[in-house]
């Protein structure tokens, strides 16, 4: 007996490489079958023909400490619309405010929610419409040996550190508050996710600095700091970019407000240098757009041409290997219950970049369901 089964779907599984329609069953929290025809029955039997099953969607970049943040959105909300199991919320909280963060947010919350937590022990504290402060400029409220301790204490939840840097993010700092987030990062033995803005420091001189594991978020952003350089018909990926993945470096999408380009895609893309990860960077504004939620950001991705198996992929299985999860991210007998489905529309859809470019594209991902835990939480 099963608790819920999921019949007929398109199961795409980018880590076995399993694409083909199947039955899906769930029993205590866990896949308890995949096959051409589950034999059983369950509590709950859903028709998922022509729709697409996932494993569980992972935002690798969010902001969902509502209430707490400006910035934050309502994480059950958004991971409902969206099909979204496990949201990294990427350093809304520092050291000074993790704990309300996991006691209002994170331990209420049906979704998964793990941290990046910031090196700013106040997290990012001045994000709104009217107001934007530039937390990585206010280096007295740095604090490594906070950090650490925090995360020590808290690693259920922390699955690495966060920093931001650019004009926007840090003024003046330059590269100190990533080698201050290095620092923390090699001392708990965790990832760093470092945010990218406009220069000052430039593209090529903060990847020079990160380590293999270490993640660039904002990676497809427009000029200036875009990853490419060059005059327009003859831009060429920066040397530096190329040796970064070389030695391990993960490069992700974080669309959010200003960091998607269009333009910035298409000569990554044609080079063949694809993003390892991609994720939203939803938060109280880029909600309302340009990125709106994950299933958009891959539906950008898909107008260009790239393969489905490969989009779900991004938002699967390679997150879940960037945050050191290999739980995560892949749907497998006696594995976490966790699935996304998925309608793969036809029509004409409007999706803009931050720069205002617009692609008519053909297809794009709707969530029509979820299962969490091995239970409908989302009905299709």
């Amino acid at each position: 007996m099963y608790d819920v089964i999921l019949r007929q779907g398109r199961v795409i599984d980018p880590k076995s490489g399993h694409d083909a329609i199947a039955d899906v069953g769930f029993a205590a929290g866990k896949v308890a079958y995949m096959g051409a025809s589950c034999p059983g029955s369950a509590a709950q039997e859903i028709d998922v023909t022509g729709l697409i099953v996932t494993p569980g969607l992972i935002d690798l970049h969010t902001h969902v400490y509502w209430g707490g943040t400006s910035l934050g959105v309502d994480a059950d909300a958004f991971s409902r619309r969206d099909a979204v199991t496990t949201m990294i919320d990427t350093g809304s909280a520092g050291a000074g405010n993790f704990p309300g963060f996991r006691k209002h947010v994170i331990e209420p919350a049906t979704a998964r929610i793990l941290v990046l937590l910031h090196v700013s022990f106040a997290g990012i504290y001045g994000f709104s419409k009217r107001v934007m402060v530039p937390e990585g400029q206010e280096l007295r409220l740095f604090s490594a040996e906070d950090c650490v301790e925090t995360i020590e204490a808290n690693r259920d939840l922390i699955v690495g550190v966060k920093v931001r840097i650019g004009r926007n993010a840090s003024g003046t700092a330059g590269l100190l508050p990533l080698e201050i987030g290095l620092q923390v990062a090699d001392r708990v033995g965790l990832p760093l996710m470092c945010h990218i803005d406009f220069p000052p420091p430039s593209y090529a001189d903060t990847v020079a600095l990160l380590r293999p594991g270490d993640i660039l978020t904002h990676a497809f952003r427009p000029f200036p700091n875009a990853p490419y350089h060059g005059a327009a018909g003859h831009e060429k990926v920066r040397d530096e970019v190329w040796a970064a993945r070389q030695r391990g470096v993960i490069f992700d999408i974080g669309h959010g407000m200003g960091s998607f380009s269009y333009h910035t895609a298409r000569i990554m893309l044609s080079q063949g240098f694809a993003p390892d990860t991609i994720s939203s960077d939803v938060h109280a504004l880029s909600q309302f757009g340009p990125a709106f939620d994950l299933t958009t950001s891959l539906s950008k991705f898909l107008a260009l041409g790239v393969k489905i198996q490969d989009v779900i992929a991004a938002a699967t299985t390679a997150p879940a290997a960037a945050i050191r999860r290999p739980d995560l991210g892949h749907l497998a007998v006696g594995g976490v219950g966790d699935a996304s489905i998925l309608r793969l529309a036809e029509g004409s859809f409007d999706l803009v970049d931050v720069e205002g470019e617009h692609i008519m594209a053909e297809h794009r991902l709707l969530a029509a369901g979820m299962v969490m835990g091995g239970k409908i939480c989302v009905s299709p």
